[in-house]
């Protein structure tokens, strides 16, 4: 019954910014994770950061000190800004939530980084 929806998606140029949200049906409060992953062309699905329920929050490293990911739980949605975006960014963008032992997955939404 927990979907995850992905929205914010689209074609930016290197060094732009873009703002993904995922939005969730259930309280994220009841998530012990909510993160990112993103799947390039050719290239297998990457880890691109996570918030969890404490607030603790980790990057990857081909990301880090580029992208932020936040929460407002009001509006059950987690957030991935992204700036200073390069080629090597593109790819699917995936929302990922983990209650316990059990794992959630929304649909994707594209970034292209492109000229």
């Amino acid at each position: 019954q927990v979907q995850l929806v992905e929205s914010g998606g689209g074609l930016v140029q290197p060094g732009g910014s873009l703002r993904l949200a995922c939005a969730a049906s259930e309280n994220i409060f009841n998530f012990n994770v909510m993160a990112w992953y993103r799947q390039a062309p050719g290239k297998q699905r990457e880890f691109v950061a996570h918030i969890n329920v404490g607030g603790r929050i980790e990057y990857g490293d081909s990301v880090k000190g580029r992208f932020t990911i936040s929460r407002n739980n009001a509006e059950n949605t987690v957030y991935l800004q992204m700036n200073s975006l390069k080629p090597e960014d593109t790819g699917v963008y995936y929302c990922h939530a983990r209650i316990l032992q059990l794992n959630y997955w929304g649909q994707g939404t594209p970034v292209t980084v492109s000229s």
